[in-house]
């Protein structure tokens, strides 16, 4: 069952907003979001919080200012998704540009797993640095860090995941989430950690003379970087990461991106010049992320570091036929899900694991978020590991925090996870195949335990009806041009309908022609082939459709019903 909920705006709040020159329909849906001031909207860089807010962050710019000075060998330690990949670029391109000896090193995820373990050290070792930086890892790398203590490595960790009871004893933590850490926004993204410990650097390094000019590099540079980054890990758009990625965009739209953000538009067949949060979440991220999930990262990793654009659009071509291997891989493991769920009962149980032997270890995530969808359950999708593990990718539903979900099970059953970490919505963990069983028990129980009935229905977030006026290309381009993401959704709008043509394309995608008040739009629902009656209720987004070079209003359909 799916229940649509439009989202209220208060009338005053809408009429101010318009009155700042905002379009009336934008007026509406950023107060629906909580907007309340159009100084709220102001997403220059001088809104930025100031890094010196960000704790540990002026002790990290003195150690860095310190090694680059004695010419220290650094080496940065990144995580192998999108986020840890251009966290790493950032790092990388940053630090050299401020006369670092910078370089850089990715676990291969089924080798070593994730974060700073102490086989990852010895690794690092091998290339004999003086300090390593962790990017969008480290805050559980307790052993990891105590393995570089005693090579005489000195640690800084970056990073913006969930801190559990201990921290390791780096030299320096910068982490929002981090005890004491009162920096205002707890959303930043790993790039955006490692972004706001460069400007701390520059500011370090500007009072002790470093620089020719007396100003030091352009870090604007790196943020079409901080906006891929901070869109694909899907962490909340508060303002502060609203700005990060508003500035990026505007990069982008305008040309100013490094060569493998350019070659990663042209491989995903996506205009720059018309950049949106979309594409980075569903063209660039998922492309870059191929090469964590089948290959090595070190592969995207290059990508966004090279500045030779020949070498970058190599690169970026293969990235994606890992991207199309991916899909492959993907469609085999979802018919093997969907097999192995035939005939469940989402009445009857709260959650869904899965796990099957030949399954890949670097997909079962995008799975587990797909079974998710369709069956609303916060889901848990294993494939083998080593030594008797298998290893698991959750993904959750509002309502459940699934980090705090296991967290529990631990807690429960202490020897039944091995290890684990993530966020809310997101959370992987190694669990031994023997116990996979009793996993999939302790986490139903725990689920019922801590979520709230109500929550187990699916719920579609509307901004309810558009006015037929406004249903315009005029309109739909500015909702492409504005900054949508997490806990700042696209705008979904839901109306009835009348359907006056509706036919398959590809056996699998319903093409209609809807009226509505006389008006007439195309309109098109992907993955739905069942045919409807002559009035539906929908919820659409309203989106530009360019076809022949001829632009036109369409309607991406996410949910159909009878009138």
């Amino acid at each position: 069952m799916t229940r649509i909920a439009p989202r209220t705006a208060n009338p005053a709040t809408v009429r101010r907003l318009a009155e700042s020159g905002l379009h009336p329909a934008l007026a509406r849906l950023y107060a629906a979001r909580g907007i309340t001031d159009p100084r709220e909207l102001d997403d220059s860089l001088a809104t930025l919080i100031p890094p010196t807010e960000l704790r540990g962050v002026d002790d990290a710019a003195i150690l860095l200012a310190d090694a680059i000075e004695a010419g220290a060998r650094m080496l940065v330690v990144a995580d192998y998704d999108c986020d840890g990949a251009t966290a790493c670029a950032v790092a990388v391109r940053g630090l050299r540009a401020m006369g670092a000896d910078i370089a850089y090193l990715v676990p291969n995820r089924f080798e070593y797993g994730y974060g700073l373990t102490p086989a990852i050290v010895q690794l690092a070792a091998q290339s004999e640095p003086d300090l390593i930086i962790t990017v969008d890892n480290g805050i559980a790398s307790i052993d990891g860090v105590e393995e570089a203590r005693s090579l005489g490595i000195a640690t800084l960790i970056t990073d913006h995941h969930l801190p559990a009871d201990a921290l390791p004893q780096a030299d320096v933590i910068v982490n929002p989430n981090q005890p004491g850490c009162t920096f205002p926004s707890k959303a930043l993204a790993g790039v955006g950690v490692m972004f706001y410990t460069l400007l701390a650097l520059r500011a370090e390094l500007r009072t002790r003379g470093a620089f020719d000019d007396g100003k030091g590099p352009n870090l604007a540079t790196l943020l079409d970087l901080v906006a891929l980054g901070t869109v694909a890990d899907v962490v909340p758009l508060d303002h502060n990461n609203r700005v990060l990625v508003s500035q990026g965009l505007a990069r982008m739209r305008a040309g100013q991106m490094c060569p493998g953000v350019r070659a990663l538009f042209s491989a995903a067949g996506r205009d720059a010049s018309r950049a949106s949060t979309f594409d980075m979440g569903f063209g660039l991220g998922p492309r870059l992320n191929a090469a964590g999930r089948l290959a090595d990262m070190s592969l995207g990793i290059e990508c966004l570091i090279t500045d030779d654009m020949a070498r970058a659009m190599n690169i970026a071509q293969e990235l994606d036929r890992l991207n199309r291997e991916r899909r492959s891989i993907e469609a085999d493991m979802q018919s093997d899900a969907l097999l192995a769920l035939d005939g469940f009962d989402p009445g009857q149980r709260a959650s869904i694991a899965l796990f099957e032997r030949t399954w890949h270890q670097g997909v079962i995530g995008i799975v587990a978020g797909r079974i998710k969808e369709k069956f609303h359950r916060p889901v848990v999708a294993f494939a083998p590991g080593d030594d008797g593990q298998i290893k698991g990718s959750g993904r959750s539903i509002p309502g459940l925090h699934l980090r705090d979900a296991l967290d529990l099970v631990s807690k429960q059953c202490p020897d039944l996870i091995l290890k684990f970490g993530g966020h809310a919505m997101a959370a992987g963990l190694t669990i031994r195949e023997a116990d996979y069983a009793r996993f999939a028990d302790t986490f139903e129980a725990v689920v019922q335990a801590l979520i709230d009935p109500a929550d187990l229905t699916r719920r579609v977030d509307t901004d309810g009806p558009l006015e037929t006026g406004f249903m315009t290309l005029e309109t739909a381009r500015h909702l492409e041009h504005a900054i949508w993401g997490q806990s700042f959704p696209a705008p979904v709008f839901d109306d009835v309908f009348e359907v006056d043509n509706q036919r398959l394309l590809k056996d699998k995608h319903l093409k209609l022609a809807l009226r509505k008040n006389n008006a007439r739009f195309d309109a098109i629902c992907f993955n739905y082939a069942e045919p409807v009656p002559a009035a539906i209720r929908v919820a659409y987004r309203l989106a530009v459709n360019e076809y022949n070079g001829v632009s036109s209003v369409q309607l991406m359909l996410e949910h159909i019903e009878p009138a």
